[in-house]
């Protein structure tokens, strides 16, 4: 029970983290756009209104509100903030999200501020929601640290991610989804007490090469860790190494005797095949995994008869192919290095799967049943910065109703 409290006390703290570092920039009027800044100076000299602001986006997210919410709280205590959708519910396109009511002379620096906080993690929501329910068996990790701005965005982007979890563990109760963060700064979002890695490739890199080297080094180290993952694709040698690191693992070093848990992470560039697949032989490896003949058979096993018979340009069924069979980390090479430590007798070895699990890659990855433990993935960001435009309308003045023309639905 102490340690629910206390991981629920650090998300709290990192929200209001995220409130810090917005405002640590500068005053208020020196974050706002200016135009918002002539307006209140024009409206603080003619005559205060209550206005009513109301928020929405242009595309379909999950409402994850509470950091666009704290932030009005602590500028404007006394505004009123009404959202339309409870955090994790599902938001139309062009739908009204919220609305904030108080003094225009308060309010109109803030707009600029609160957008900034709404659109962000309400598409990474989105995104980790479908992400979550494509795989449902696997746990994520967020690692889009090193992709996004800074720490603010690491923020606003993980607690995005947090609430799209919890909607897909809502709707399914099988769903796993995510389980933490490679950062400490947003492993809270997680309810996690800190953030979780073991080894990039620039470690391996450091003992030449060595995999195993790098494992030992960490396990010397950093004993504390309680699951070693080795990155197995340095010397383009999935197999061998993931076989050669379980190895000193569980039979040279024992650590399973001390209750540590072992894992490798699958991430091989884009530019080649697993060890041991081309093409050919990737597309027998998934035939096989789902006991269908034919490249083809496969991609409309995996999409449906429905989307495949949708595609006469073979568009969605050459990215599926890419995903399957491909080179980098395809279905194909999980099965692979699957089946290659269950032989050699380490069943128990998890395997953790990263580059580019966005949420096509994962549909088709959990269609296809691929053996993943965990998905290592940033790719619950947006594709576009565009996807993240949130807008505000006053919709009243003095409690006219007064909006541009186009954007009457905001009455409602």
């Amino acid at each position: 029970m102490d340690q629910a409290i206390a991981t629920s006390d650090a998300r709290e703290e990192a929200l209001d983290r995220l409130v810090r570092l917005t405002l640590a920039a500068g005053p208020q009027a020196h974050l706002t756009d200016k135009y918002f800044s002539h307006t209140k100076r024009i409206v603080e000299a003619n005559g205060d209104q209550e206005v009513v602001y109301a928020i929405f986006l242009r595309r379909r997210v999950i409402a994850a509100l509470e950091p666009a919410i704290r932030l009005i709280r602590t500028l404007v205590p006394d505004a009123r903030i009404t959202p339309f959708f409870g955090e994790g519910e599902v938001v139309p396109s062009e739908s009204k999200i919220l609305e904030v009511a108080g003094s225009y002379a308060h309010l109109s620096e803030v707009e600029t501020l609160l957008l900034q906080k709404v659109g962000l993690p309400c598409v990474c929501a989105n995104n980790a929601y479908e992400l979550c329910r494509a795989m449902p068996k696997a746990a994520f990790m967020d690692m889009h640290a090193r992709h996004a701005s800074g720490p603010e965005m690491n923020l606003l982007a993980a607690y995005g991610a947090s609430v799209g979890s919890a909607a897909a563990k809502k709707a399914d109760a099988n769903v796993r989804g995510f389980i933490g963060s490679s950062q400490d700064l947003t492993a809270p979002m997680f309810n996690a007490p800190r953030g979780t890695g073991t080894m990039p490739h620039a470690l391996v890199g450091y003992t030449r090469g060595d995999v195993v080297a790098a494992l030992k080094l960490f396990a010397e180290t950093i004993p504390e860790v309680q699951t070693l993952i080795a990155l197995v694709d340095y010397q383009g040698l999935e197999v061998t190494d993931a076989l050669r690191a379980a190895d000193w693992f569980y039979n040279d070093a024992k650590l399973d005797g001390q209750g540590k848990a072992f894992g490798i992470r699958l991430d091989t560039h884009g530019g080649r095949f697993a060890e041991g697949l081309d093409y050919e032989s990737s597309v027998n490896t998934v035939g096989e995994w789902l006991g269908v003949e034919g490249e083809y058979n496969i991609v409309e096993k995996v999409i449906g008869t429905r989307a495949f018979q949708l595609d006469p340009n073979n568009i969605l069924v050459d990215k599926v192919r890419r995903i399957l069979f491909g080179k980098g980390v395809s279905v194909a090479s999980i099965i692979h290095a699957r089946r290659a430590l269950d032989r050699a007798g380490f069943k128990q070895v998890t395997i953790v799967a990263s580059s580019g699990f966005d949420s096509q890659k994962c549909q088709i990855a959990g269609a296809a049943n691929a053996p993943i433990d965990v998905v290592g993935t940033g790719s619950f960001l947006p594709a576009t910065l565009q996807e993240t435009y949130a807008t505000a309308d006053i919709v009243s003045y003095g409690g006219e109703k007064r909006v541009k023309v186009g954007r009457e639905n905001l009455f409602d």
